[in-house]
C-alpha cells in the first residue's frame, strides 16, 4: 500500500496490543480492506464474501488467514472460523455494512454486534477516507498512484449493554449503539483529515 499509494494513519495507537479486537471498517472501495490489512499494528482477518476467492487469490488469501465467507446464507463455517479468530486473541476486521457502498455507516447488518457481543472482544472503529475522491488515470477503478489515503483509527469500546445478555433484543440495540458510535467516528475522521 506504501509503494502505491501515500497511507497517513492517524490514532493507530487506539488498537489494543494483545486481546482480541474487532476493526469496524467504511467500505466504499475495493482497494479499503487491503489498505487497512496494509496499515493496521496488528495482522487482520477480514471476513471476505467467497466470490473473491478465485484463481490465484484463493490460496494466497487462504495463506494470509482470511475467512471465506457465503452471504446467501447463514455461513456456520465462517461464523466458526471468524470466532476463533478471536477465541485465539487475534484482530478480526469487519465491514458492518456488509458490502460496499457509500462508506457512511447508513445500514449496518447484524453480524458486527453479534461477533462482538459473543466473543466479548471491544471493537475499533476504522475510516478509510479518500479512496474514492478521484480516479487514477492509468487504471481507472482505482485511486491515483500516489495519492493520499487516509486510515483513521478511533477508540475502542464494548458493544454489549454490561448485561451480558445475547438475546435477539441485545443484539438489536448493540447494532443501535455501535451505529452510533461508528457514525460518531466517521464524522470525527472527516474534521480532523479535512475530507
Amino acid at each position: 500500500m506504501y509503494g502505491l499509494w501515500k497511507p497517513r494513519v492517524l490514532g493507530a495507537w487506539r488498537v489494543p496490543a494483545a486481546g482480541p479486537v474487532i476493526l469496524a471498517v467504511n467500505h466504499s472501495h475495493m482497494i479499503d480492506g487491503p489498505m487497512l490489512m496494509g496499515t493496521a499494528p496488528r495482522p487482520v482477518h477480514f471476513l471476505i464474501k467467497k466470490e473473491a476467492f478465485v484463481g490465484p487469490l484463493d490460496p494466497f488469501l487462504l495463506g494470509m488467514g482470511q475467512v471465506k465467507v457465503d452471504r446467501t446464507s447463514t455461513d456456520r463455517t465462517a461464523i466458526t472460523s471468524a470466532l476463533g479468530v478471536l477465541n485465539s486473541g487475534g484482530v478480526l476486521g469487519i465491514f458492518p455494512e456488509g458490502t460496499r457502498g457509500e462508506g457512511d455507516f447508513a445500514s449496518l447488518r447484524a453480524g458486527l454486534a453479534y461477533f462482538a457481543l459473543r466473543s466479548g472482544a471491544p471493537i475499533v472503529p476504522v475510516a478509510v477516507l479518500g479512496s474514492t475522491e478521484r480516479r487514477g488515470r492509468l487504471i481507472r477503478a482505482l485511486p491515483p498512484l500516489r495519492s493520499r489515503v487516509d486510515v483513521v483509527f478511533g477508540d475502542a469500546f464494548e458493544a454489549g449493554d454490561g448485561s451480558g445478555c445475547r438475546t435477539r433484543r441485545a443484539l438489536d440495540d448493540a447494532t443501535v449503539r455501535i451505529q452510533e458510535r461508528l457514525t460518531a467516528h466517521l464524522e470525527n475522521a472527516k474534521r480532523l483529515t479535512g475530507r
